[in-house]
C-alpha cells in the first residue's frame, strides 16, 4: 500500500527522473557515438555499435594521445595545486589578519570579477612573449594561479574555521605558516576536495587561452586537439566523439572520488 504522503511525493519523483534522464542523456548519447561508425552517426542511430575499437585507432592514428594526456594532465594539474595554495593563503589572509587596508584591497580584489577574459587576453599575450614563455604550458598554468572566486570562495569557508585552534597553536609556539599548513589545511580538507573539483574541471576543459598561447603539436592539450578533429573539412564524428569520451572520463573520475567531501566543502562543513 502507497501512504498518502508517498502519493504526494510522486509527481515529484517523476520529475526528478524526468530531468535525470535529460542530464544523463548527452553522456549516454556520447558513449553510443563512440561505438558507432560515422555514418551511423549522421543517420542518427541510437543504439550502440562495433566500431569503438576502430576509432580507437584511428584516434590513435591521428594524434599522438599519450603526450596530448600528458600536457592535459600537466597543465591541470600544477595549475589547479598551485592555485588552491595561494588562493587558500589569501582567503586565509583576508579572512584572519585585520588591518584598516583589508576590505579596501579586497574589494580591489572583488572587482576584477567584473573584468571578462577577452579584455585581457591581448594584454597577457603580450607579456608572455616579451618575456619568451608563447607556447609553453607556464603560459597557460600562470594566468590561472590568482583565481579571484577561489580566494573568495576560501575567505567565506575561512570563517568557519574555529579560533580556539589558532589561538591555541599559537600558545604552544607555533609559527603562522606552521598553522596555516599543519591545522588550518587539515581542518579545511572538504573546502579543498570541493576547490580542487572546480579547478581541474576548469583547467581540464580551458580552451580559449591555450588556443591562443600554444602553437606546436607538442605542447596542445586534449581539448585543442578535439577542436582540431572537430572542424576538419570532413569530420569523422566517431573519432571526435572517441576523443571527447577520453577527455571526459578523468574529470568525471575525480568528480566520482571526492563528491562527498565536495559536498561538505560546498555547504561550509568543517571537520
Amino acid at each position: 500500500m502507497i501512504s498518502r504522503t508517498q502519493k504526494n511525493l510522486l509527481p515529484s519523483y517523476a520529475l526528478l527522473v524526468v530531468f535525470s534522464l535529460v542530464s544523463v542523456f548527452p553522456f549516454i548519447w556520447l558513449i553510443i557515438g563512440a561505438t558507432n561508425a560515422n555514418i551511423d552517426i549522421l543517420r542518427g542511430s541510437m543504439t550502440f555499435g562495433t566500431e569503438l575499437a576502430a576509432n580507437w585507432q584511428k584516434l590513435n592514428d591521428l594524434v599522438n594521445l599519450p603526450l596530448v594526456l600528458w600536457n592535459t594532465i600537466k597543465v591541470t594539474m600544477l595549475g589547479t595545486l598551485l592555485t588552491l595554495l595561494v588562493a587558500s593563503m589569501a582567503g586565509y589572509g583576508f579572512e584572519i589578519f585585520k588591518s584598516r587596508a583589508r576590505e579596501r584591497v579586497y574589494q580591489l580584489v572583488l572587482l576584477t570579477l567584473m573584468i571578462p577574459f577577452a579584455a585581457l587576453m591581448i594584454p597577457l599575450f603580450k607579456i608572455f612573449a616579451t618575456i619568451g614563455l608563447l607556447d609553453t604550458h607556464a603560459a597557460v598554468i600562470i594566468p590561472t594561479i590568482a583565481s579571484v572566486f577561489i580566494i573568495f570562495y576560501f575567505r567565506q569557508a575561512s570563517k568557519a574555521f574555529p579560533s580556539e585552534l589558532r589561538e591555541a597553536a599559537r600558545v604552544d609556539g607555533m609559527k603562522e605558516w606552521q598553522i596555516f599548513f599543519y591545522i588550518y589545511m587539515p581542518v579545511m580538507k572538504s573546502t579543498y576536495a570541493a576547490a580542487f573539483i572546480i579547478m581541474f574541471m576548469t583547467n581540464w576543459n580551458n580552451y580559449l587561452w591555450p588556443l591562443i598561447v600554444l602553437q606546436s603539436e607538442d605542447t596542445k592539450t586534449i581539448t585543442l586537439v578535439i577542436s582540431s578533429l572537430a572542424s576538419a573539412y570532413s569530420p569523422d564524428y566517431g573519432v571526435v566523439l572517441t576523443g571527447t569520451l577520453v577527455a571526459t572520463i578523468p574529470t568525471l573520475i575525480v568528480f566520482l572520488i571526492m563528491q562527498r567531501h565536495f559536498v561538505h566543502g560546498m555547504t561550509g562543513s568543517v571537520k
